[in-house]
């Protein structure tokens, strides 16, 4: 698949975890609450399914790429944006005028241990990640190819 793009997404593990992903319904969910214009632009105008995705743990002890994902549905609109009760309410969102969107994830792999960012910053081949970039703060965010490959490498040596 030529025209597969790499992806990178950020969760909270105490939000969601891939350990959550892997006890979903088809190890499928949707990935809601993006409520970054870049992120969103990402997932809107550029992902694709059969994308691969890096899950990445952040706000953890060690933050770390935990595992793999594969999108399954492109870009719809997020329903959590026009709950007064969700915690990612927009009242300038509406049905009839969707401000942010979300995609459908389906777990790959989790990683026998997770690659911590500490681990990540050491390998030459990342040096330039968009995630090891000072103020790198997309939840959804691209990853080159070769540093998706070297990422699965790593994660096969530990």
């Amino acid at each position: 698949m030529s025209g597969t793009k790499y992806w990178l997404a950020k969760t909270e593990p105490e939000s969601f975890s891939i350990d959550d992903l892997a006890h979903a319904p088809k190890k499928t969910t949707c990935w809601d609450g993006v409520r970054n214009y870049q992120a969103r632009n990402y997932m809107r105008d550029e992902m694709q399914v059969g994308d691969r995705v890096l899950f990445y743990h952040s706000s953890a002890d060690p933050p770390a790429v935990v595992g793999t994902a594969e999108v399954v549905r492109e870009a719809y609109p997020d329903p959590t944006a026009w709950d007064p009760h969700d915690s990612h309410f927009d009242e300038k969102s509406s049905p009839d005028n969707p401000r942010w969107c979300m995609v459908d994830l389906r777990l790959d792999k989790v990683f026998a241990a997770p690659l911590p960012l500490e681990t990540l910053r050491g390998e030459k081949s990342l040096a330039k990640m968009e995630l090891l970039k000072r103020g790198s703060r997309l939840s959804v965010q691209p990853v080159r190819p070769e540093e998706f490959k070297a990422i699965l490498k790593l994660a096969k040596s530990t």
